[in-house]
């Protein structure tokens, strides 16, 4: 049985804040660089309602690549499997999440998952409504539905800084446009995915979002299918195969949980069945992820035996 208290779960996040000390946060985009580094906190949502907490728990992030696995849901929702993945791939790779040499190489020109950069910019793409702004809102309001949060927004200074900084973010927008990926503005898409990243979450909503996925997309509390179970399904899978940047497979054999990183130091985790898991830490390691972050995860797949393998 998993934790049983706040003050259980608090001695574990002292345990892993020693660890925060040893990376860094994110400064290649301006705005994060103002997190603070020093920061943990996680929350483990029940699906009976209950939920336990410790560390900083109402500080908000914003998801950066955590809602890479949120628009996933949506767009297969909006178009089937299909549509989905003749756009992009389902195949793991090891270059990091920023990376444009594989689609130069390809034989088939399409990125080869949803959760790296260019996956994510073509998933976006799909996302349907008349405007960037009603794709938008759908996308936040998709987000206030899976978090059970009507009051979650987006933070305005980070979406403005990604757009000013995101080059390399547009280069992987014009490749993929020139081999017709995407077929709309650059700059359009630009202002939606930017918006999408700076979507704002605690460690409550993360783990609230997390269980819905753990619970094959129902609603734990209204019993709703928000997310259909192959939907879910596929989403899990790629957490286990690609939700970790380029450190999937040592995630996967030392926690062994589906989850979703941000270079925000977010992370989503779905244990199948059992919790979602929400956890804020931005201090991040050499791959994008959370340092402290991990080390809690680990510590408490480890002693509460949480590995799906």
């Amino acid at each position: 049985m998993l934790c049983q208290s706040n003050e259980e779960l608090q001695k574990l996040v002292d345990e892993a804040r020693e660890y925060a000390k040893k990376g860094k946060v994110a400064d290649y985009i301006p705005a994060l660089a103002k997190n603070n580094p020093d920061e943990l906190s996680v929350a483990i949502q029940y699906p009976d309602g209950r939920c336990i907490s410790a560390g900083d728990i109402h500080e908000k992030i914003t998801l950066q690549s955590i809602s890479k696995i949120i628009s996933l849901a949506l767009v297969l929702i909006d178009h089937g499997e299909d549509a989905v993945f003749r756009k992009v791939g389902m195949e793991p790779t090891g270059d990091p999440f920023n990376s444009i040499a594989k689609l130069e190489t390809m034989s088939e020109v399409k990125p080869l998952n949803p959760m790296i950069n260019a996956g994510a910019l073509a998933v976006t793409h799909l996302i349907k409504g008349n405007t960037t702004e009603d794709r938008f809102n759908r996308l936040l309001a998709f987000s206030k539905m899976i978090s059970g949060n009507s009051n979650i927004g987006y933070s305005e200074e980070v979406a403005e800084s990604e757009m000013q900084t995101s080059h390399l973010n547009r280069s992987l927008c014009y490749f993929l446009k020139q081999h017709n990926i995407i077929d709309e503005d650059v700059e359009e898409l630009m202002s939606l995915y930017t918006k999408q990243c700076a979507i704002e979450m605690t460690c409550f909503d993360l783990a609230k979002a997390g269980l819905v996925f753990a619970l094959d997309g129902k609603d734990p509390e209204t019993k709703e299918q928000i997310i259909p179970v192959d939907v879910s399904r596929i989403c899990k899978t790629f957490m286990v195969t690609c939700g970790m940047y380029n450190e999937a497979g040592e995630f996967a054999i030392k926690i062994g949980i589906p989850a979703k990183s941000g270079v925000s130091g977010g992370i989503l985790g779905a244990v199948p069945g059992k919790y979602g898991i929400g956890i804020s830490g931005p201090s991040l390691n050499e791959k994008g992820n959370s340092i402290a972050g991990l080390k809690l995860l680990e510590l408490l797949s480890k002693k509460y035996s949480l590995s799906i393998f």
